[in-house]
Formats: structure tokens, C-alpha cells, sequence
């Protein structure tokens, strides 16, 4: 099974992943900070990691950077409230598989999600 990480400072965000996700039979943690996500992907190993792009404190392009630093294999998909081009261009090239825009399109992030995994387990 797989293990995704969700990290969003915005309560009702997590929620909603992380009961589509279960549902899904995904094993979900989460995370409402950059902090709490890095000592996360440290500490549990999720296969991929949900990671929204503006947050209090550490964004989300520099979470992944840090992330990078110590784990180059895990999946992230970028989700952000606005479309900003740049920052999806930044993400991808930083090792993001993907670049989500809220509110989300939960079929495009199941095939999404679908497809790394697999990928990731062959």
C-alpha cells in the first residue's frame, strides 16, 4: 500500500485529501507546515507527497528543495490555490512529477497518483 504525505496549512484541504485518499486505500499522514513534512518524510517514508505551495513560514518550493537535499526519490505533486506558471516551471524542475491547481480535480489527481505509483513500484 501506498504511503502519501499531505501537507497544507488549510484544515479543510487535509481533511478532504485525506478521506478521498483512505478511500482510495492509500495510507495517509499529514502535515500542516514545511517543518512538520520534512521531519516527516524523515521519519515515515511516504511514497509521495501532496505539498501545497503557499504556506506560512517555509513554502513549498522550499520544502521540496530541502526534501531534495536528503530524498531524492519520493513523489511529490505541487498543489496551489493560484496558477502561476513560474512556480510550476520551478516545481517540475526541483523534481516534482506534478503541478496541481485547487480546487482540485480529485479524478485528474487519482490518475495522477495512480500512474507514479505504479511507476514506482515496477
Amino acid at each position: 500500500m501506498a504511503r502519501i504525505l499531505v501537507v497544507d496549512d488549510e484544515p479543510d484541504s487535509v481533511e478532504l485529501l485525506e478521506e478521498f485518499l483512505t478511500s482510495k486505500g492509500y495510507e495517509v499522514a499529514t502535515a500542516s507546515d514545511g517543518e512538520e513534512a520534512l521531519r516527516k518524510v524523515k521519519e515515515e517514508r511516504p511514497h509521495l507527497v501532496l505539498l501545497d505551495v503557499r504556506m506560512p513560514g517555509m513554502n513549498g518550493l522550499d520544502v521540496l528543495r530541502k526534501m531534495r537535499e536528503f530524498d531524492r526519490d519520493v513523489g511529490v505533486i505541487m498543489v496551489t490555490a493560484v496558477n502561476e506558471e513560474d512556480t510550476g516551471r520551478e516545481a517540475l524542475k526541483l523534481g516534482a512529477f506534478d503541478y496541481i491547481v485547487k480546487p482540485l480535480n480529485l479524478e485528474y489527481l487519482e490518475r495522477s497518483l495512480w500512474y507514479k505509483v505504479t511507476t514506482m513500484l515496477l
